[in-house]
């Protein structure tokens, strides 16, 4: 069978895509030939690695609500009993007089109301960071899920098509072995060239094992992305779309480094880090509460009859205190977070320049990767051209067996390249998305 340009681009065909776009309902299973969008919704919603991003999350607002909690009144109630084997004594006119009863017990609540209190500011004021820190580890794991999945996605392609050129290299394989064989039945030919055939089938009939082996791995790799059971069946669908419509893009997007999740992590830290610092210097403020109590107390020199007279006791006011001399140690606090916030505006010098780079190289790639392509397209139509100008040639008696073996292995070796050059483009495009920040995912 002859294979055209235009045929094999047809096989090499990709579910229309805006990369990184997902449904906007929740998926918990997978249907028969699940495109890549279904994919990636499925990865979102059940591989373990988001999972666990949003229980940290929620792990996080109760941290938050726990912190918060303090501004509310604190209660508490505070209970005794207490039987004196030798009452107490006061000296009163110089005699030593026995003072209260044998049996006594009390039950208060108390009631406390923060007012000033520099750990409650501080809580008041993080949890909003805290909040966008937790959002932002969320979207980090599902940017890096949506690349892996896609890029997962990509190889099993790869795989599928690399699978079908070495089935059609075997059925071409094949024909010319039984031709070849003929040809040595009838005395045409000498036996070398059915062996180099029979030779060139084994080769080609092991690779194909390989290549199927390869393909188990993907599919079960691509099952620990989604966070699936390996034992479940998968299948994919990569339909509708030529390959030629999803691999360009625009190289000329300058790189804008708020759009990187990894810098607003960074600078969420670095927002913690000032309030920090804001928190040390009110830990020059003294700590104002009010309080309220209301006590029960009874006492009797019966144990039978104590609880048979109640003295309560109440009472309201405020408590202040006031941090004097602590050796120096708030002015230390103050000094070392001034200096952990100068080292974090050093990690973001460090992470602009890292992303810089890492961006440069995705370009380099993607760049070097789309030559490749283009060079391995027009390799495949010279190769095919070339094996069947030969094929008729063999045909003829013109050209020997041994050609015909050479042009069709340039023939197969241009089609995989084609295939793992396109494999090389699609990651490579990936990367440069991911550099630039612009995954897009579902909040």
């Amino acid at each position: 069978m002859n294979l055209r340009i235009k045929d094999l681009l047809l096989y090499v065909s990709f579910t229309a895509i805006s990369v990184g776009s997902v449904f906007a309902q929740t998926t918990n299973s997978l249907n028969s030939n699940a495109t890549l969008d279904e994919l990636i919704q499925y990865a979102l919603e059940n591989k373990i690695e988001v999972k666990q991003a949003k229980l940290d999350q929620e792990i996080g607002e109760r941290e938050i609500a726990s912190a918060l909690s303090g501004w509310f009144p604190q209660i508490n109630a505070n209970g005794s009993l207490t039987h004196f084997t030798q009452l107490p004594t006061a000296n009163i006119n110089g005699q030593n007089i026995a003072m209260g009863m044998k049996n006594t017990s009390a039950l208060t609540f108390q009631a406390d109301q923060a007012i000033i209190n520099p750990g409650l500011f501080q809580a008041s004021k993080a949890a909003q960071y805290i909040r966008r820190q937790n959002t932002l580890g969320v979207e980090d794991t599902k940017i890096n899920t949506v690349v892996d999945v896609s890029k997962a996605y990509y190889d099993i392609l790869t795989s599928e098509e690399q699978i079908n050129i070495i089935q059609e290299n075997i059925s071409r394989l094949n024909r010319q072995y039984t031709e070849a064989n003929a040809r040595y039945e009838t005395g045409l030919v000498d036996k070398t060239d059915y062996k180099r055939a029979q030779i060139s089938l084994n080769n080609a009939k092991a690779e194909l094992k390989t290549a199927l082996e390869f393909r188990k791995y993907k599919y079960d790799y691509l099952k620990t992305l989604l966070g699936m059971n390996p034992n479940n069946g998968l299948s994919l669908s990569f339909e509708n779309q030529n390959m030629e419509n999803n691999v360009l893009m625009d190289t000329s997007e300058v790189l804008n480094y708020a759009n990187r999740v990894e810098i607003r992590q960074l600078q969420t830290l670095k927002d913690l880090q000032v309030l920090n610092t804001q928190y040390q210097k009110w830990q020059f403020l003294p700590r104002l509460s009010a309080f309220a109590n209301y006590g029960l107390n009874y006492r009797n020199n019966s144990f039978a009859d104590l609880y048979g007279n109640n003295f309560p006791q109440s009472g309201f006011g405020l408590s202040l205190t006031f941090p004097v001399f602590q050796g120096g140690k708030r002015i230390h606090e103050i000094r070392k977070s001034e200096l952990q916030e100068s080292r974090i505006d050093m990690d973001l010098e460090n992470l602009e320049n890292q992303i810089g780079a890492q961006y440069s190289a995705a370009m380099a790639n993607y760049r070097s990767n789309i030559n490749e392509w283009r060079n391995a397209k027009e390799n495949v139509e010279l190769s095919e051209e070339v094996y069947n100008t030969i094929k008729l040639q063999y045909d003829a008696g013109v050209k020997t067996y041994l050609e015909l073996m050479t042009a069709e292995t340039d023939l197969k070796t241009s089609q995989l390249n084609y295939l793992n050059s396109l494999y090389a483009v699609m990651s490579s495009k990936l990367d440069i998305q991911q550099a630039l920040g612009t995954i897009a995912i579902q909040n």
